[in-house]
């Protein structure tokens, strides 16, 4: 069964804070998300496998570990989710990145994929799917459905804010996939924003309306 983590490091719960204001402007904004999703990619990492190795210090020889070369994926599901990525990559620089683009069909509501472009051997990465909202969950429901159809079958999702109702929705549709969190908020309004949230998440990245 996933677990929820919500990541409480004062260093996130700091930033977060400037990430909400309505004042941050899109410069600083960027600039937090960044460090944020950085900071987070310390927790989501917390359980790589090590090995051992033997290395020369300038004073002795001395056995010393490494990552065991477990091979990780980024999955930003477009366009938010592209501005958590380089935050993860400065410290997983060897990391593939693929990209998942879905919206959902206004007459039928079913989802369709615009664009989706993965490394060949997902099946033998674990994958990071990004966004930064987890509001109904949709989204993000749809996008590991399109990894796991692929031959994915090692998935954690990362977002910055999250809303119950998106939370329970993963854990129902894909209850292997773990979900990290820097918050899980209160609810969704009537027009499906979080709250208290921090507005749209892509619009505020992006500088659009």
């Amino acid at each position: 069964m996933g677990n929820v983590f919500v990541l409480d490091h004062p260093l996130i719960q700091h930033k977060l804070t400037y990430i909400r204001k309505t004042d941050t402007g899109t410069k600083e904004f960027r600039e937090l998300v960044d460090e944020v999703s950085g900071l987070m990619a310390f927790e989501i990492t917390r359980d790589l496998p090590l090995q051992e190795t033997t290395i020369e210090t300038p004073v002795t020889t001395t056995k010393a570990k490494v990552l065991s070369g477990k091979k990780i994926g980024l999955v930003p599901i477009l366009r938010a989710g592209l501005g958590m990525v380089d935050g993860v990559l400065r410290h997983i620089p060897a990391a593939r990145v693929g990209h998942v683009g879905l919206y959902r069909d206004p007459e039928t509501l079913t989802p369709v994929e615009y664009y989706i472009k993965l490394p060949s051997d997902i099946n033998e990465r674990e994958l990071i799917v990004i966004d930064p909202m987890l509001a109904t969950g949709g989204s993000a429901t749809d996008a590991i459905a399109s990894l796991k159809k692929r031959g994915a079958t090692n998935i954690k999702l990362m977002c910055l804010i999250a809303a119950p109702e998106g939370v329970e929705l993963i854990k129902k549709e894909h209850p292997d996939v773990d979900i990290y969190l820097a918050a899980l908020d209160e609810k969704l309004n009537e027009k499906g924003y979080i709250v208290p949230g921090l507005g749209d998440a892509g619009d505020r990245l992006f500088g659009t309306k």
